[in-house]
């Protein structure tokens, strides 16, 4: 047997520049046009910087679901249309694909350049007899631009100029085949016939890349309240480090009346600091509050129990001990049945390290009477608090767990029991929402409120962090 040595193994592929004075220009031109496009945008839903980390993960995954380059292995053999033989060899057969390695540079404006590094062994018969086996190393080379379905507006990528770029070449041939000038003819005739096998490969891949985007046009429910889609507000933009993807999310009630998110003073920034090439989602203050508003309802409660948490048991003659006049007009102890209404739609702020759920509505408190008897009212309040907000992510919904902040006001709106000072009430009403009225919104925040479905993002693992005006979530793989 003889044959021609090359370099062994998988091979790097070079990572995309612009060349020269022209080139330098155009992508400082890029980079700056793109940046005005970032800086000037003030659509207040949420945003999606998808880095190196996630796209690798996400292009890698789709060549392992596929199984593409092995299926055109297996295919390699049979006649085609449009498959031209590989002249000399016979019986021809493709195998041993290693493992690719994918190398992925983003291309300001345009999308990403992609490079897919294998090998593989292509055996057959010579056409002097004998056998023959001929080892590859190569690099296939597509640019991915990244545009916007306009049938579906989702974000969609399509392949452009592929290439097929032959690293090295192992031959082993029939000892009466000349090796100088098999090898001369095999590399001429590869060159020419690899991209026709393979450079199908890149498209493949992408169909199940674009499939991962498919269901952000489906609405995800919250509960029975109603339902989110995060809808594209424009072609997704490319800077040299990541993927920009610019959501204005629609917010509907469940009898199809839509939630208009509030204007936004500023556009969404990502603040400094997160690692080169890492993923970030970012949800504005005033998409929670829209979404917040689907639960609104929910949030008018009536508490009619004696015993609320370590309060003391809730009578009038709890009562009457910060209202003396309770007393007088209920000598003998009645139980309370408190009503908490909210009249204006929860709203949600965002300060670095910090977030409140402002809550404006009225307080009434009753005295309970014999059964089939309505309450009597003793008074109504107008009430202002703050709940300050946890975040997590659960089951790739993000979580909120509240805990009272403040009572910022109390005013009295009518009362059966006369005059008094709502100051004196302070303490007890604070307590009473602390103890009554938080768990009953923690639970009914358990429904979650619903992330991107795009590109199987698993959110769980995401570090949060509270920003002006926004919640960020730093994405991490598995």
């Amino acid at each position: 047997m003889g044959g021609s040595q090359g370099s062994q193994g998988l091979v790097g592929c070079t990572p995309f520049r612009l060349r020269g004075s022209g080139g330098t220009m155009l992508r400082i031109l890029f980079l700056t046009l793109c940046g005005l496009l970032t800086r000037t945008r003030a659509d207040p839903g949420a945003l999606l910087r998808l880095g190196t980390d996630i796209m690798n993960h996400e292009v890698q995954s789709a060549l392992d679901e596929s199984h593409i380059l092995e299926k055109m292995a297996a295919e390699a053999g049979k006649k085609r249309p449009g498959m031209k033989p590989i002249k000399g060899i016979t019986n021809l057969k493709v195998k041993d694909v290693q493992l690719p390695v994918i190398t992925l540079n983003f291309i300001p404006g345009v999308g990403i350049f992609q490079c897919v590094s294998t090998g593989m062994t292509i055996t057959g018969k010579s056409f002097m007899g004998g056998n023959m086996e001929i080892i590859l190393v190569l690099n296939i080379t597509a640019t991915n631009r990244l545009l916007q379905d306009e049938a579906s507006g989702l974000p969609v990528f399509k392949s452009e100029g592929c290439e097929v770029i032959l690293v090295s070449m192992k031959t082993k041939l029939p000892s009466s085949m000349p090796p100088k000038v098999v090898n001369k003819l095999l590399d001429s005739t590869l060159r020419k016939v690899l991209p026709t096998l393979l450079c199908p490969a890149i498209d493949a891949v992408l169909v199940y890349v674009n499939r991962k985007w498919a269901n952000l046009s489906v609405p995800t429910p919250m509960g029975q309240m109603g339902s989110v889609k995060y809808v594209l507000t424009s072609v997704p933009t490319t800077t040299a480090s990541y993927f920009q993807v610019d959501f204005s999310p629609v917010v509907q009630l469940q009898e199809g009346t839509a939630i208009q998110l509030a204007e936004a003073g500023e556009a969404l920034e990502l603040p400094e600091g997160y690692a080169e090439g890492s993923s970030q989602l970012l949800l504005s203050a005033t998409l929670l509050t829209a979404e917040l508003a689907l639960l609104q309802k929910s949030f008018n409660v009536n508490v009619q129990d004696k015993t609320i948490g370590e309060l003391p048991s809730q009578t009038t003659e709890t009562l009457a001990g910060f209202i003396p006049e309770v007393a007088e007009a209920y000598p003998k102890p009645k139980p309370l049945v408190t009503q908490i209404r909210i009249n204006k739609p929860p709203r949600v702020t965002m300060k670095t390290g910090k977030s409140l759920l402002h809550l404006h509505g009225t307080l009434e408190m009753f005295a309970a009477r014999r059964r089939h008897k309505a309450p009597v009212s003793l008074f109504r309040l107008e009430t202002h608090f703050n709940l300050k907000i946890q975040y997590s992510v659960h089951e790739n919904r993000l979580q909120m767990a509240t805990s009272l902040d403040r009572l910022l006001s109390l005013s009295r709106v009518s009362s059966s029991i006369g005059a008094f000072r709502e100051k004196g009430l302070t303490g007890l009403i604070t307590d009473y929402l602390q103890e009554a009225y938080v768990p009953v919104i923690n639970d009914l925040l358990q429904v979650g409120l619903p992330l991107p479905d795009l590109l199987d993002m698993n959110y769980n693992l995401a570090e949060l962090d509270i920003v002006e005006n926004a919640l960020v979530l730093d994405l991490k793989l598995d």
